[in-house]
This record gives structure tokens, sequence and C-alpha cells, in this order.
């Protein structure tokens, strides 16, 4: 289905707009279906996002400036996020004992958990998507958005 049919638009326009919708429709469309497979476990996209970057650190407390950096949105309110986690027990804070203004927030056993049960699922939520390219369209549809959304 192109993206005029889509959003059933009679209008002609230039593809500089229909890319935009594209991606932002396409963004939705996956995202939809991300937050269905995650809607069990009572986890938003961006918690679980605040967990992955947890478990990348291997162990070790990451700050909130750090979860917040790595962040794939950037105007996501981390305190919230983490206090929400806490709340779930998949994470614990403290104060970091060097400088009393930092906190650090660790990933527990129960999130760790999670991550582990919802690993495949995600897999093969991306392989759904995926599937519909052959490997080398996949490669070129990741240099042209990185390319896409380059200031310059």
């Amino acid at each position: 289905m192109t993206i005029e049919e889509v959003i059933k638009s009679t209008v002609k326009m230039d593809n500089a707009k229909k890319v935009i919708l594209n991606i932002m429709y396409t963004q939705n469309v996956i995202q939809d279906h991300f937050n269905e497979l995650i809607k069990p476990y009572d986890l938003s996209g961006e918690q679980y996002n605040v967990l992955r970057i947890l478990r990348g650190q291997k162990g070790k407390p990451a700050n909130m400036c750090v979860i917040q950096e790595r962040m794939l949105a950037k105007t996501s309110n981390t305190t919230r996020l983490v206090d929400k986690l806490l709340l779930k027990e998949f994470v614990t804070r403290n104060v970091c004992p060097d400088n009393r203004r930092k906190i650090e927030v660790l990933i527990t056993q129960k999130g760790l958990d999670v991550l582990k049960e919802l690993d495949p699922k995600v897999d093969e939520h991306e392989k759904t998507f995926a599937d519909n390219l052959k490997p080398e369209e996949l490669t070129f549809l990741n240099q042209l958005l990185e390319k896409y959304r380059t200031n310059k």
C-alpha cells in the first residue's frame, strides 16, 4: 500500500513529504506492534529501553545522565521512568558514595529475567518486519536512514 492509499490522500505530494509521512507511519506501525508485545509485562517502550540500557552496563550502575544520553527518545522523563521500574522491582536506585548529588541505577535480577523472557519475542518482532526485505535491502535502508537524518 502506498502512503497516499494509507492516509487516503488525493492530493499530489512531493517525495520529500511522502518520505516524512512514510517514516512517521512506519514508526507508528512498528511501535503499535511492539507495544502489544510488551503489554503483558506492564512495560512501556521507554521503560523497556531503560532496562536494555541498564543490562548493557553489565552489572555496573548507570547514573541518570548516562541513561538519558542513551535513550532513543531524548525527551523521555528518565526520573519518572526509573521510579516506575523501581516500583516493579526491576531496578534499584542508590545515592553515589563519591557524589551525593548523583543517583546510581542498577538492573535487578527480576529486570534481567523479564528481558531474558522478552528477548526472543523482540527478535521475532524485528524479524517480522525485516523478512519483508532482502538482506542487502536492509543494509541499504539502514544506510539511507542514517544519511537522511544527518544534519548538514
